[in-house]
């Protein structure tokens, strides 16, 4: 009879020390240092074939540890880059004639995206229970009021994840019945701190205000504004704005000699030296070179 007790005993200490292992370990992954070894690297390949061992590691320790809002941050904004630079990018760079390739990416992207969103969505609602219920039925306004800059990083990537699935995919009704509650998420992202990740946010609205047509809320002068503050707050050094604004407003006014400026812009950027953002630079360069090659076929004059 002791020895059983005994034996139960070691066997709850085990599982005490066996949770408090996984939630150190989920809280060492879900640290910033940790995002940041990998968005400052200069190898994108590298990068792009660790990932997936990573996110799924966030997955089997999330099963574990279901109270950690920043793993559920730390894998949600995870999936969504990934998505992102090794799934929609390289899909958007295939052919025209290579159709049924580009699709396959694009709904495995748009799978990501949302799932990604998804754990974003559960990490804010550890932190304010009731929340992804009341951003479903848009009355969301009570969780919005008591959040601080704290919560901007769940804001941005919600609804970051949340308008790029819809983006790969603008005929999913479902989806797209979404896009204004991102845009709520993300303008009170903006409101708490425009400055945040320099400029991210600012990014995302040049992006929303130049691919979206007016009828939804698309408006190019907006996404021009939000264009020079996002180039100011990342003092010139991101490629990215330039890119977003070339790829939207240049090419829907056909202004073949400003989207060329851009993206020579864009490419101008030393990617040699150490910088947090230099993987997201490198990435986005890549995209300005092909946007360049394909000029051909977004302007009528080329």
């Amino acid at each position: 009879m002791r020895m059983g007790i005994v034996a139960i005993c070691l066997l709850l200490v085990s599982c005490s020390i066996n949770r408090t292992a996984m939630k150190m370990v989920a809280g060492a992954l879900s640290s910033g240092a940790v995002g940041s070894s990998f968005t400052g690297d200069d190898d994108p390949e590298l990068v792009g074939d660790a990932l997936p061992f990573v996110l799924k590691l966030y997955e089997s320790l999330l099963d574990s540890v279901k109270d950690n809002p920043d793993l559920y941050l730390a894998a949600g904004s995870g999936f969504i880059m990934y998505a992102n630079a090794y799934v929609q990018m390289p899909a958007d760079m295939l052919p025209d004639e290579e159709f049924e390739q580009k699709k396959q990416m694009t709904d495995r992207a748009r799978r990501l995206y949302l799932r990604g969103r998804d754990y974003v969505l559960q990490g804010i609602e550890v932190k304010y229970p009731g929340f992804i219920n009341a951003v479903n039925s848009g009355g969301a306004e009570s969780f919005f009021s008591r959040m601080d800059k704290s919560n901007v990083p769940y804001l941005y990537w919600a609804a970051a994840g949340w308008m790029a699935a819809w983006a790969a995919n603008p005929f999913d009704v479902e989806t797209g019945i979404g896009v204004k509650k991102a845009a709520v998420m993300m303008e009170k992202a903006l409101s708490l701190d425009e400055g945040w990740d320099e400029g991210s946010i600012h990014e995302f609205f040049i992006l929303y205000y130049g691919s979206l047509p007016e009828s939804m809320g698309g408006n190019l002068e907006k996404a021009r504004r939000h264009f020079e503050r996002a180039v100011a707050l990342s003092k010139g050094k991101r490629a990215s704005p330039y890119v977003s604004l070339a790829s939207t407003v240049s090419v829907k006014n056909q202004n073949a000699a400003e989207f060329i400026d851009l993206l020579n812009k864009a490419l101008s950027i030393d990617v040699s030296e150490k910088y947090p953002g230099r993987l997201v630079n490198i990435i986005a360069q890549r995209k300005a070179r092909r946007l360049l090659e394909r000029k051909g076929n977004l302007f009528l004059e080329h």
